[in-house]
Parts: structure tokens; C-alpha cells; sequence
């Protein structure tokens, strides 16, 4: 290579600088796969907020203690925000009207979410029964507290006109609802019976002679 110079004098030959080698950088493979990791993280990660914030709604939840068999009321439900409630299918809040009227069938919770696997539309009279009111003595009452769905025995006691010794008649029945009367110590039990049976326990329990005995509790 000649350098020119001023003043006319000849080139000089200068020495020529070697070609300068960019030495290429090795990428790990550790570090590559620490990259790809973390992206797809970041990208799972996202997917779950957003699907979050999609399950955030207005859900049904339990106001107050709603007994199995009991029918369930507005005033037994409040609306409540949850977000991410994926698994447990809960009410949606503006399903209200659906849901008021239905019987519980268990033992509601206040503050748990509800669901309609809690809930029944199964009438507690069925075909080929009917109802009938049975006044009893706080005393002759078989369970601190009868609850729709309970199904009990009734047994004719014996008559005091004779001395007799005619064995007892037995009636099944399932108890639809049970009343406590105001100032009086007495309990109104409602009870599905087999219709053939309705004339005979009417006529016990008119000569007051029905024992009642809780067989299974609801």
C-alpha cells in the first residue's frame, strides 16, 4: 500500500494492517432453554389472569342457616363478587327467581356459595299420598326438632275403653313440615301418608292414641 505525501515527494510503501476477526459469541443451550422457559411462564401466567377476571361475576351465596327440606326464600340468599370460581359451578346471582321456592336438600351454611346440587323441586307429597296435621305434646314430639324429609313411624297405643290386649298397627309416613304453636305446648306435624292409611291413624288420632317414633332423620 503507498501513502502519498505532500510537497510532491514519491509514495511511501506503509506497512499493511492485518483484517481484524469479530469472534462470534456461543450461545448455551442452559441459557436457551432458561429462555424459553421463563417466556413460557410469563405466557401461562397471563392466561390465568385474564381467565380470572372472566370468572369474576355475581354469585349466590347463603344469608342465613336454611334446614334441609326447608324451602328457601330471598331473605335466605345475598349476592356476592367472586372471582375465579372455576370447579365450584355456583348460582349465578341473576338466576334469584329460579332458584326461591326450591327445597334445600342439605343443610345450608351461611356464607358458602350456592349451588344447585344443594337445592330439590322434588315434591315431599307423592303420588298416592296425602297430608295430614297431627297435633302433639311438646313431650310426645321424638326429635328435638322434626324437619321436612324425616320419615317416622306411627304406632296405634292402646285403647282405654277395655282391657284388651290387640296388638298395635303400624304407619309409615314422611314429615313435610312441623309448627310450633305460639303460647301453647304443642308441635303441628305435617305427614305424608299412603292414602289407605289416612281414614284409620285420623281415627287414632282423634281417640289420641298414635305414638310417634323418628325412623330416619332427613
Amino acid at each position: 500500500m503507498s501513502v502519498a505525501t505532500r510537497n510532491g515527494t514519491p509514495p511511501v510503501d506503509a506497512p499493511i494492517a492485518p483484517p481484524r476477526v469479530v469472534r462470534q459469541r456461543r450461545v448455551r443451550p442452559g441459557l436457551l432453554g432458561l429462555a424459553v422457559l421463563l417466556i413460557a411462564l410469563g405466557g401461562l401466567g397471563s392466561a390465568f389472569a385474564v381467565t380470572s377476571v372472566r370468572a369474576t361475576g355475581s354469585y349466590l351465596a347463603v344469608a342465613r342457616t336454611v334446614e334441609v327440606g326447608s324451602v328457601v326464600s330471598a331473605d335466605d340468599l345475598v349476592s356476592v363478587q367472586v372471582a375465579g370460581g372455576q370447579g365450584l359451578d355456583p348460582v349465578p346471582a341473576g338466576q334469584l327467581a329460579d332458584v326461591v321456592g326450591m327445597r334445600a336438600a342439605v343443610s345450608l351454611a351461611p356464607g358458602t356459595l350456592l349451588t344447585m346440587a344443594q337445592l330439590t323441586d322434588d315434591p315431599l307429597l307423592g303420588p298416592g299420598q296425602q297430608q295430614f296435621a297431627l297435633g302433639l305434646k311438646a313431650a310426645q314430639v321424638p326429635a328435638p326438632k322434626l324437619r321436612p324429609g324425616d320419615e317416622v313411624l306411627l304406632v296405634s297405643t292402646p285403647s282405654n275403653d277395655n282391657g284388651s290386649s290387640s296388638s298395635a298397627t303400624r304407619f309409615t309416613a314422611t314429615v313435610t313440615d312441623a309448627v310450633s304453636t305460639d303460647g301453647r305446648d304443642e308441635v303441628v306435624v305435617y305427614l305424608a301418608l299412603a292414602v289407605r292409611d289416612v281414614p284409620a291413624v285420623v281415627a287414632l288420632a282423634a281417640q289420641d292414641r298414635i305414638a310417634v317414633v323418628l325412623t330416619r332423620a332427613a
